[in-house]
């Protein structure tokens, strides 16, 4: 039977029942298709693609086409996860009219169900226009790979009093202006656990321990199929990267020892027509060729 269509209201009843959300990226018609059979709540076309997909150093060249582009090919499986598109660097930063349209783009043009943004306080107009404007948008506080440059690296957040009462802060900021759910990046345990209790919406955390709401992850990080490095915070329940990397090698090896193509994999050709074709060839010899392929 068909699942029934994930909504925004349906992950904060999961909240107010205790129930946990599950999240993870997908970039492509394929993977849609497999996360949301494996009955996945909410599927997020994240800026990650950057790095996993299309090989970027970090997540900041990725541009507002190449989202689109990829969002597309997940709604084109229809899935029944709430889809989500992530707004990329300098999509939505310094205008906020153009913000709005960057995100109505997601909706409009690539059928997302909402956005991601990153920020906190900061933020706040931003997410009020898109909301305002009739767009669901998920908040993003704590490591913001966006401002990896401003944050000094992947670093975790949140470690002193001080900016722990911040990152809260921003999260109530952010819920007041209208996310219906908050993303904390890198954020030690408790302080994340205190900001899911004090908020209504859900927390999503990754790196950020299980007193959050759900959990997201990178796609390509949990099956294994991104090698440059594995986060901490990521479990691997697949090493997809080495069984390519092996079936691979086993079709080399095949080929090389003639042992692929076999009978099973070729298409043979009716006797009469073969013979008829022989005939064709003997009664009138096909051109030959010099070494370099000229009659």
């Amino acid at each position: 039977m068909a699942r029934k269509k994930v909504t925004v209201q349906a992950l904060q009843a999961k909240k107010a029942a205790g129930e946990p959300i599950t999240m993870i990226t997908a970039y492509d018609y394929p993977t849609a298709l497999a996360v949301d059979r494996a009955g996945v709540d909410v599927i997020l076309v994240g800026d990650s693609l950057g790095m996993v997909v299309l090989g970027y150093p970090n997540t900041l060249p990725v541009t507002m086409e190449e989202m689109l582009h990829h969002a597309k090919a997940v709604a084109r499986a229809n899935p029944a996860a709430l889809l989500v598109g992530d707004l990329p660097f300098m999509a939505y930063q310094a205008d906020v009219a153009e913000a709005v349209r960057n995100a109505g783009r997601f909706l409009k043009e690539a059928g997302m169900d909402a956005v991601k943004l990153e920020g906190g306080r900061e933020m706040v107009p931003t997410v009020a226009a898109i909301v305002r404007a009739g767009i669901p948008v998920m908040g993003h506080i704590g490591l913001t790979p966006q401002s990896v440059h401003k944050l000094g690296g992947y670093r975790l957040q949140g470690r002193t009093a001080a900016d722990a009462r911040r990152l809260l802060e921003d999260a109530l900021a952010l819920e007041a202006a209208g996310c219906f759910a908050i993303v904390l990046e890198m954020v030690p345990e408790p302080v994340a656990a205190v900001i899911t209790e004090r908020l209504r919406i859900p927390t999503i955390g990754i790196g950020a321990g299980p007193g959050c709401n759900g959990q997201v992850l990178v796609l390509h990080d949990l099956i294994g199929l991104f090698d440059r490095f594995t986060p901490r915070f990521v479990k691997k329940y697949a090493d997809l990267h080495g069984e390519i990397v092996r079936a691979v090698q086993a079709y080399c090896d095949d080929v090389r020892h003639r042992r692929f193509p076999g009978p099973e994999h070729t298409f043979p050709m009716d006797p009469e027509e073969w013979a008829a074709f022989r005939a064709m060839l003997e009664a009138t010899p096909l051109p030959t060729t010099d070494t370099k392929g000229r009659p």
